[in-house]
């Protein structure tokens, strides 16, 4: 597949995702999404029954695919996003990766259960500018025990060049079990 018809694809991809997700600054849902596992919770952010994460409208990205071990989101490098040297700031590079590994760690979770990054480590190996269109960060579990999570992750173009790889180290943690006042759990 060329450059071109892989574009097509993901923009098609993209479009299919952004017709099904809530708006990121709808109102939370009074629900809490109790009882679900990692991979239920963000099946329900593709099902609309939960807003994505605000982060994604702020610096143009969204998720695209979460299966077991595995997720891909897909961002859209802008002018907005540069550094004073005139290309995408790492911090994009960085937050873009941290969604895809710790999501990825997200989808083997159990119900009850979160995480949150110790440790990111990205190495920027190409600079990006809004010459290219989109790009893609996959991340992938590498392993998951009863504290800790470690996955990898890469940012690649739709030309299959590689932009940046990153690896993360996630506290695994119990999540508090009381809901905030009001909140309804969800329940699976």
């Amino acid at each position: 597949m060329n450059e071109s018809d892989v574009i097509e694809q993901w923009i098609h991809e993209e479009q299919a995702v952004r017709a099904r997700l809530r708006p990121a600054n709808a109102p939370r849902p009074t629900l809490r999404p109790a009882g679900l596992t990692g991979l239920e919770v963000l099946d329900a952010i593709f099902a609309g029954e939960l807003p994505p994460p605000p982060i994604g409208d702020t610096l143009d990205f969204l998720p695209i695919r979460m299966t077991p071990g595995e997720a891909v989101f897909q961002g859209r490098p802008h002018r907005r996003h540069y550094n004073p040297l005139g290309t995408v700031h790492g911090g994009w590079f960085a937050t873009l990766l941290d969604s895809a590994v710790g999501c990825a760690i997200h989808t083997t979770l159990a119900a009850g259960r979160g995480y949150t990054t110790l440790e990111l480590k990205v190495n920027l190996v190409r600079a990006l500018t809004d010459a290219v269109p989109l790009v893609r960060a996959e991340g992938k579990v590498i392993h998951v025990g009863r504290q800790t999570g470690t996955a990898e992750g890469r940012i690649v173009g739709p030309d299959g060049k590689l932009y940046a790889h990153a690896t993360t180290t996630c506290l695994i943690f119990d999540m508090p079990s009381a809901a905030p006042s009001g909140a309804q759990p969800i329940h699976a």
